[in-house]
């Protein structure tokens, strides 16, 4: 079973979103599990203390290492190998790539940092990832935490319905997805593309991907850029 284990000085926030749904159903199925693990539980002194101020001077607070430390030694077995991802916005790209990575392996730790940050000195005698789901700041890491197990969640086995919704989806092939239509046939004046109605698959086919190709070039140019030559020489000749 894939098993998460969400760090956090906010637990009632869990599971939320990831109780409902697709990952819902597949935690009732028992397809994988959360764990959830109150940081706050080791905090210093009778407040319970998590934070102190910066070194240096500067605003706000800083979570403190020993306390962190405490509640991740205390909640892992020496043997959990899985890996330990601190949600941060300075962390790497989490990408559709680390995510079916981290779905094929026995699951993921989260940690979500608040305030500052963390104590620097945590992330490297504690040997965590820093990961990041864009270029922008949140209050903490529950809701970032929340994404990146909701990405891995779906990749499960027997979670998503149709396993092969999965494979045409963005970023799967490097790639944004193409656009999708339903009934009615016309709507405000606007048609459903014929060839999409013509029953031609292979016609089908090569109509998605130069759409893919044509979506990815307008919104995320920088994606045809990461993807292998294979695909930036099909772009050139569309």
């Amino acid at each position: 079973m894939w098993r998460a284990t969400v760090f956090t000085l906010f637990p009632e926030m869990f599971p939320g979103p990831l109780g409902i749904s697709l990952s819902g159903a597949g935690l009732a199925r028992e397809l994988w599990s959360i764990e959830i693990r109150d940081i706050r539980a080791h905090g210093q002194g009778r407040h319970r203390a998590v934070d102190d101020m910066p070194a240096g001077g500067g605003p706000g607070m800083v979570i403190r290492a020993d306390v962190l430390a405490a509640s991740l030694d205390a909640g892992l077995d020496e043997a959990d190998r899985r890996p330990r991802v601190l949600l941060s916005p300075r962390g790497a790209p989490f990408t559709q790539a680390r995510a079916r990575a981290l779905a094929a392996g026995e699951g993921a730790v989260l940690i979500c940092a608040r305030f500052e940050g963390v104590d620097e000195r945590i992330v490297a005698a504690r040997g965590l990832e820093e990961v990041s789901i864009g270029d922008f700041v949140l209050s903490g890491g529950e809701i970032a935490a929340m994404a990146v197990c909701d990405a891995c969640v779906r990749l499960l086995p027997g979670v998503m319905g149709e396993q092969s919704s999965g494979i045409e989806e963005s970023f799967e092939a490097g790639l944004l997805e193409y656009p999708h239509y339903t009934r009615p046939r016309e709507w405000e004046g606007r048609a459903i593309p014929d060839v999409l109605l013509s029953g031609d698959h292979a016609k089908i086919k090569a109509w998605r991907e130069a759409a893919a190709l044509k979506v990815t070039r307008e919104r995320r140019p920088d994606l045809l850029k990461r993807t292998g030559s294979e695909i930036k020489d099909q772009a050139k000749h569309r």
